[in-house]
């Protein structure tokens, strides 16, 4: 019998039942399509080089080149801010305070040390440094005492709790004395509904106790946003305080609160080619958090990052807008500045004095979910809403989604501020890295071709996303939640929580193991699926194919019966293969497509099989 073609329509289609996505894909991981084909993606490497732990969750990546041309970059934690030059970090974590004359309280054998310090401000996870330490408390050498510590547990508002690298030779209250630095206080890397049991950073009470009202603690998992100033970096803490890293200070130098501005904003962006720093969801008064108004746009005078109150001589101003509950987001894109709310779009363009900018709604019920959840490409942005995926290219779109119901029915709501976008311009994608209803930190991600309209899933986790650009590779990064690795810098006491940076498309492999890439077709039969069919060899199709892969053949005799395996199953396919004989049977059959050892490469093209009718045995 003649050989038939099998083809597929491009994308993964999980709208439809297996058997009504027939002539297209229903299943993927690590898969992307591209030219109409599914393919495996590329691997990835340590950034750099080099195994760089970062303390914390990281929230989002940035590079950019100095006015030298040098390479930086830039990353926020839910503990800590980084930056890198060449191969170099630095920990630039803001200070919040510093205090003289501390005292430690010991115990005899013990490494927990106490720390007296009036109104120190702590929460538990927070980092404090020691420096001039005097006394030798409690016969713990000065030296032991002098550097980074985490801060364990607060017992009031005076005292705290650290890990000591020595133990205590003796007992001894108020010995000894040192300066502190306290680093801004650490976020969490999960978000929390409410107050009540649980709420915290981990030790921050007693175990079975609800917190009160006034506990500080942060609903939202912790979230920073960059942008340049210059050559200069803006640094937002999302529902926070904003920084500012001077470059040319080097990586050694804590980044600082920029005087003048507000204190506590949602995002913060600077505007081109007019230059003021525009803050999103902040504050009526500056310098009292307590007039924060989420819907509150507030933007300094032109080139001046340092004033924000409104004159007569300058152009700094604000502006409150109407339709939202408050801003989420905002992002620059072609001719202005688009700006999210949980329910609408508006838009920010500037048009000279006296009003400075004006700002227009562009869209309703299309707001987005999570502050890095949008990003434009060429003019376009895209973005993921509470309930479905937009584009804007002038008019609001909601993009039609194959995927939709399987990512959204299976979002864990609560971690939102934790769903990022990527954008892969190499491969014309925008992929979307979110938390599955089980799990409280990224796990899947779903991917959009803008170009080719097609979208793929998988269960790659990413928690920041940078293009290629500032280098030859895009970054990403992974959350590690329990390791204890060693991180860029020693801090005693640290507690588990690391990250780790990539380069992306580098390689086959993932950081060193192989992937396990695979695709799934809906299931195709003969005719309406009336009679049983027999497939009885195939021809093997894939270009650019290293090392050896999989395909199954799944079989069943209804859109609602168990599939099981052809009775050859598995077929192994290596890059000579020619023809593999199958003896497969069965009304419906769908095809997987699988790889799962190091360095292999492969794209699918068009396969041919044998097949004819058959009967029931």
């Amino acid at each position: 019998m003649a050989l038939a073609r099998i083809v597929l329509k491009p994308g993964v289609d999980k709208q439809n039942t297996e058997y009504g996505a027939e002539g297209g894909w229903i299943d993927s991981d690590y898969v992307r399509f591209r030219y109409g084909l599914p393919e495996k993606m590329g691997g990835w490497t340590q950034f750099n080089e080099s195994a760089a732990y970062l303390v914390g969750m990281i929230s989002e990546i940035y590079t950019w080149n100095a006015l030298d041309g040098a390479p930086y970059m830039i990353v926020g934690t839910n503990r800590k801010l980084y930056a890198l030059y060449g191969a170099l970090w630095g920990d630039i974590t803001p200070i919040r305070r510093t205090a003289v004359g501390v005292t430690f309280d010991t115990i005899n054998t013990s490494t927990t040390v106490t720390v007296n310090d009036t109104a120190h401000g702590c929460i538990a996870g927070d980092f404090v440094t020691f420096s001039s330490v005097t006394g030798d408390p409690g016969g713990i050498l000065n030296a032991s005492l002098t550097g980074e510590f985490e801060v364990q547990l607060i017992t009031n508002a005076n005292e705290y709790t650290i890990i000591s690298p020595a133990a205590a030779t003796s007992t001894a209250t108020a010995a000894g004395t040192a300066n502190a630095a306290y680093q801004i206080n650490v976020g969490t890397a999960v978000s929390t509904l409410d107050y009540g049991w649980g709420v915290g950073t981990w030790g921050a009470s007693t175990w079975g106790t609800p917190r009160p009202a006034s506990t500080s603690v942060s609903l939202d998992s912790r979230v920073w946003q960059f942008d340049n100033f210059g050559e200069d970096v803006v640094c937002q803490l999302v529902n926070g305080g904003i920084y500012l890293f001077d470059t040319s200070a080097g990586i050694t130098t804590r980044a600082t609160a920029i005087a003048g501005a507000p204190t506590k904003s949602t995002y913060a962006v600077v505007s081109t080619p007019d230059r003021h720093l525009v803050c999103f969801g902040t504050e009526s008064t500056i310098g009292t958090p307590s007039t924060q108004d989420p819907m509150f746009v507030r933007f300094s005078n032109q080139e001046d990052i340092n004033s924000f109150i409104e004159s007569a001589t300058n152009t700094a101003g604000g502006q409150r807008l109407t339709d939202g509950n408050h801003i989420v987001s905002a992002e620059r894109s072609r001719g202005q500045i688009l700006i999210w709310t949980d329910t609408a779009l508006h838009g920010m363009q500037y048009i000279g004095p006296p009003y400075t900018f004006g700002f227009q709604q562009l869209g309703s019920n299309c707001g987005l979910i999570g502050p890095h959840a949008s990003a434009d490409v060429n003019g376009v942005a895209f973005w993921m809403g509470k309930d479905a995926f937009f584009m804007f290219d002038g008019t609001v779109k909601k993009l039609a989604c194959t995927v939709q119901d399987y990512v959204f029915k299976d979002l864990n709501v609560v971690q939102n501020t934790k769903v990022n976008i990527g954008v892969n311009t190499q491969f014309n994608e925008v992929t979307w890295w979110y938390c599955s209803f089980t799990s409280d930190y990224i796990d899947r991600f779903v991917t959009f071709n803008y170009l080719e309209n097609v979208w793929s899933i998988g269960t790659m986790a990413r928690t920041a996303w940078t293009d290629l650009g500032t280098y030859s590779k895009p970054t990403a990064a992974e959350y590690f939640p329990d390791s204890t690795a060693a991180t860029i810098s020693t801090i005693n006491g640290l507690t588990a929580g690391r990250s780790l940076i990539y380069n992306q498309e580098d390689g086959k492999n993932g950081n060193g193991s192989a992937i396990t890439a695979y695709v799934k077709s809906g299931y195709f039969d003969i005719g309406d699926g009336d009679q049983m069919l027999f497939m009885k060899r195939f021809i093997p199709d894939f270009k650019n194919q290293e090392g050896n892969l999989t395909v199954h053949l799944l079989l069943r005799p209804y859109p609602q019966a168990s599939a099981s395996p052809s009775s050859l199953d598995p077929y192994v396919i290596a890059p000579n293969t020619q023809k593999v004989d199958t003896r497969a049977r069965g009304r419906q059959i769908s095809l997987r497509i699988e790889s799962s050892d190091l360095d292999t490469n492969w794209r699918y093209g068009t396969l041919r099989v044998d097949i004819q009718p058959d009967g029931l045995r």
